[in-house]
């Protein structure tokens, strides 16, 4: 709380606060400073909710008893920045405040959605900026509102009665399904890297000019103009410029369109359009059988491999000459991939030549190496959140972020003719199968201790950057456990490691704590098992020698496409390209006993196992 003795700053007129570590409110005062004109609050984790009182303490100020005298009445810029637990703003739409607010941004918070006051009273706000607020689910009713720019808002489904908006950007808002209620929008900038197909709402709304960021699939469709199945959602807007990406190149791909004089540009090969001979099923299903993925997932992949790699491959062709498109390549690709046939019978099975099958896929292999490492990169902190909901839910496994594992591939001669050898790979496993942190070595040089112990992830969760986020409250006196994977009994404990109990005589905690971690590795031993069954080319002998870059390339390869097949099947979980943002306090492990943490652990599951019990009421500790 703020006393009288702020008056002495009642000039002030900027103000920056930053790490409110232990602050669970913000300090009502701040609305006594009568020309305060921008505040940014940055960093305060423990602030889950922000009430009235922020805002009420300064009606008193009035020249009589019973005036309102708005609060921050000449604040016209406000940051609230990085208050990662905040989910309630309360603000009634009668409570006077922000009468000149031009400019409002709220980035890395939980907030539900956006107090009514916020919309009735600051009446002066042309511009908001929402970033990262991922349980915001609506976006509705603001009179005086000129640009709008949202972006990584996993959950917003709705836009709408935005009557003077002009600007509107939507970055990675992949849930959006209605928006409508914007009859002055005049620019429009949509990106999402991996949108296949252009949202609906598209053709409820006219801006004058569009400017999209998608996948090359989508891109691909537009080109091709009237005949493609995405132009009619898109050929009514007066100016539009399309981009896909290739690399760091966000622009590397376009088309540009003017409805009047028509034009129509792009420098998308007609080549990449075609549709491929091997690859012409008019039957989804049967399409879905032969590649073990949806036609959507095939464009995603081929439009993720489009790189010169590929496309300078255009003179290669099928035995009886016609030339074979990106879709063949791919498709001969993954045939390779998906079988342990030698290449000269599976050339033999799509009327192709050994050289080609051979030359194909590792272009594809690198290809896919290179640009899908997204899809294999460790999870940011909001996709974390996401995962640890997951095993809570399946498994009763709360504040577990995955299952280490490891897995030999075997793998035929190598580049010395000697004997067979063996691959062992480490891995992190969700529970939706997906594979968070990838790690090899040979078998003959190290084994499931020492690959931990030389893994990027042992680095990265020993120096307390990997698994550093939110701590479950487990006993009444605030004892509280840190994020963690689980292990067998082949691993070492460790805080950020837990793996079962093994001695003789379990206590009932003991005992219940390995019955569900038990029940969390089962996810782990189904991915590996749809991996091997999948990916049948790891698993058998080839008469190539195969160099150990080429190997390690492909064993990547094959997780990041494991991975895409299942990103794709939620299209709400589609990896950004862009470096995920790691943000959180360093994790203090030499303040944590992992025995302790584990015996922690184990009593608190007990508890919530004989609490809900009792009646399914049980309150959590």
């Amino acid at each position: 709380m703020m006393s009288s003795s702020i008056m002495p700053l009642k000039s002030l007129r900027i103000l920056f606060i930053t790490d409110l570590a232990c602050c669970t409110q913000l300090p009502d005062g701040l609305c006594q400073l009568p020309y305060l004109e921008i505040i940014q609050i940055d960093r305060a984790p423990a602030i889950k909710r922000i009430g009235p009182e922020f805002i009420q303490s300064y009606h008193h100020y009035g020249p009589c008893p019973s005036q309102m005298v708005a609060a921050f009445p000449r604040l016209h810029n406000m940051n609230l920045v990085r208050m990662v637990e905040w989910e309630e703003w309360e603000w009634e739409e009668q409570m006077q405040a922000f009468p000149v607010l031009q400019k409002l941004m709220l980035q890395r918070c939980k907030l539900k959605c956006l107090p009514p006051g916020l919309a009735s009273q600051a009446r002066a706000l042309n511009k908001l900026c929402i970033y990262h607020v991922h349980s915001l689910i609506s976006l509705e009713n603001f009179p005086s509102l000129v640009d709008l720019e949202l972006d990584e808002n996993l959950d917003l489904e709705m836009i709408t009665n935005l009557l003077r908006l002009q600007k509107l950007t939507i970055e990675n808002c992949p849930k959006l399904k209605v928006l409508e209620g914007i009859p002055a929008l005049h620019r429009f900038v949509l990106a999402y890297n991996d949108m296949e197909t252009i949202p609906k709402y598209m053709g409820g709304i006219n801006p004058r000019h569009l400017e999209l960021y998608c996948s090359l699939a989508l891109l691909v469709s537009i080109a091709a103009g009237q005949s493609g199945p995405e132009w009619d959602k898109c050929s009514h807007v007066e100016h539009v410029k399309a981009y896909a990406r290739e690399g760091g190149n966000s622009r590397k791909w376009y088309v540009l369109y003017i409805v009047d004089p028509y034009n129509l540009e792009t420098n998308v090969s007609r080549s990449f359009m075609s549709r491929g001979t091997l690859t012409s099923f008019e039957d989804a299903d049967r399409f879905e059988y032969v590649f073990k993925m949806s036609r959507k997932t095939f464009s995603y992949i081929c439009s993720l491999v489009y790189v010169p790699s590929l496309e300078v491959m255009n003179s290669y062709t099928f035995d009886d000459g016609r030339l074979l498109s990106l879709e063949d390549r791919v498709a001969i690709a993954l045939k390779r991939l998906y079988s342990s046939e030698p290449p000269e019978t599976i050339g033999s099975s799509v009327s192709v030549s050994e050289s080609t099958v051979l030359l194909v896929s590792e272009r594809f292999v690198d290809a896919v190496y290179k640009r899908a490492k997204n899809h294999g990169r460790w999870p940011d902190s909001s996709k974390m959140d996401n995962i640890k909901s997951m095993f809570d839910k399946i498994h009763n496994m709360h504040n577990c972020c995955g299952v280490i594992c490891t897995t030999h591939i075997p793998f035929g001669p190598n580049l010395d003719h000697e004997k067979n050898d063996s691959i062992l790979v480490q891995l992190v496993i969700d529970p939706e199968m997906r594979f968070r942190a990838i790690w090899w070595g040979r078998v003959s040089s190290m084994n499931q201790s020492s690959i931990l112990h030389e893994s990027y992830l042992f680095k990265e969760c020993e120096k307390g950057a990997w698994l550093n986020g939110g701590k479950l409250k487990v006993a009444v006196d605030g004892s509280e456990v840190g994020e963690y994977i689980v292990g067998d009994a082949g691993y070492p404990l460790l805080p950020w490691l837990l793996t079962p109990y093994h001695e003789e005589d379990l206590s009932d905690s003991k005992a219940e704590f390995n019955r569900r971690h038990n029940a969390a590795t089962t996810c782990a031993q189904k991915a590996l098992t749809r991996f091997k069954d999948t990916w049948k080319y790891l698993q058998g002998e080839t008469s190539c020698p195969v160099s150990p870059d080429s190997l390690v390339a492909t064993i990547h390869a094959c997780c990041y496409l494991h991975n895409i097949v299942i990103d794709m099947e939620d299209d709400g979980a589609m990896p950004s390209v862009e470096e995920p943002d790691y943000y959180g306090e360093v994790r203090q492990l030499a303040n944590e006993d992992a025995v302790r943490a584990r015996d922690m652990l184990s009593l608190y599951f007990l508890k919530i196992m004989s609490s809900e019990s009792v009646g399914g009421y049980g309150e959590r500790p």
